[in-house]
C-alpha cells in the first residue's frame, strides 16, 4: 500500500524537471521548491532502499544481482570441475545476501543528505537531466556509504571459506598489477557493486518517473503540476 503512494509522489516530483526553465520554477518560491524536493526525494530514497534491502532484493533482480568477482568468475569453470561448485554457489549467494543486509544501513545517511539539500541544489535538481537526483546522491554519499557498508559485507563474506581463499590469492594478484584496485578483496568488490546497484535502482526509478509524472499524491504536487 505504501509504495503505491510513494512512487506516484516521486514521479510527479521528478517530472517537474522534465521541462527546465518553464513556469513551474518561476511560480514556486525557491523555499517551496526546496521543501518539495526534500520531501519527495525522501520518499524516493526510502522506496529504493525498501526494494533492495530485503531478502532477494539483489539476488532476484538480474539487473543488480552481484556476480562472482572477475578473478573467480574467469576461473569458475575450472573450479567447478574440481569439486568447488557448491562453494562457488554459496559464495555467489552470500555476496548478494551481504548487499541486501548492507543497503538498509544507508537509509539514515541518505535521508540526512536529503534534509541538507540547499535551495540552490533543489532548483538545480528540478532543472536537471534524467538522472540528476541520482548523480546528486552519488556525489555526496558514495564514499561515506562505502565506509558504512564495508564492515557488514566483510562479516557476511567471512562466513564463506572460499571468500578468504579469494582474498589471499587475489590480494597478491592485485599487488602484482594483475587486478584493478578493489578487486583484491571480496568485501571491497561487493561493497562497490552494492553501491552500483543502489544508485542504478535510483536512476531507473528517476528515468521512469520523469517519463510518467501524471499522478499527483499531495496538494503540493497537484499545485506544482498545474503550474507547469
Amino acid at each position: 500500500m505504501l509504495r503505491r503512494h510513494v512512487v506516484p509522489a516521486v514521479a510527479l516530483a521528478l517530472g517537474l524537471a522534465v521541462r527546465p526553465g518553464a513556469a513551474q520554477s518561476a511560480a514556486l518560491r525557491p523555499a517551496e521548491a526546496a521543501r518539495a524536493v526534500r520531501s519527495l526525494l525522501q520518499q524516493g530514497v526510502q522506496a529504493a532502499i525498501d526494494e533492495l534491502g530485503q531478502a532477494d532484493g539483489f539476488w532476484s533482480r538480474p539487473r543488480v544481482r552481484i556476480g562472482l568477482p572477475p578473478y573467480l568468475d574467469d576461473a569458475a569453470t575450472v573450479l567447478r570441475s574440481t569439486g568447488q561448485r557448491q562453494r562457488l554457489d554459496e559464495l555467489h549467494r552470500a555476496l548478494n545476501r551481504a548487499a541486501e543486509a548492507a543497503v538498509p544501513l544507508g537509509r539514515e545517511l541518505l535521508l540526512q543528505t536529503v534534509q541538507r539539500i540547499s535551495v540552490d541544489d533543489a532548483l538545480a535538481l528540478l532543472r536537471g537531466g534524467d538522472t540528476a537526483v541520482t548523480a546528486f546522491f552519488e556525489r555526496r554519499t558514495r564514499e561515506p556509504l562505502t565506509q558504512r557498508f564495508k564492515p557488514v559485507v566483510q562479516r557476511a563474506t567471512e562466513q564463506v571459506g572460499l571468500a578468504r581463499q579469494y582474498d589471499a590469492v587475489a590480494g597478491r594478484a592485485e599487488r602484482m598489477g594483475l587486478l584493478r584496485p578493489g578487486e583484491g578483496s571480496v568485501a571491497e568488490y561487493v561493497t562497490a557493486r552494492t553501491l552500483d546497484g543502489l544508485f542504478a535502482t535510483v536512476a531507473e526509478h528517476e528515468r521512469r518517473l520523469r517519463d510518467n509524472p501524471a499522478d499527483a499524491a499531495t496538494s503540493l504536487l497537484r499545485r506544482a503540476l498545474q503550474l507547469r
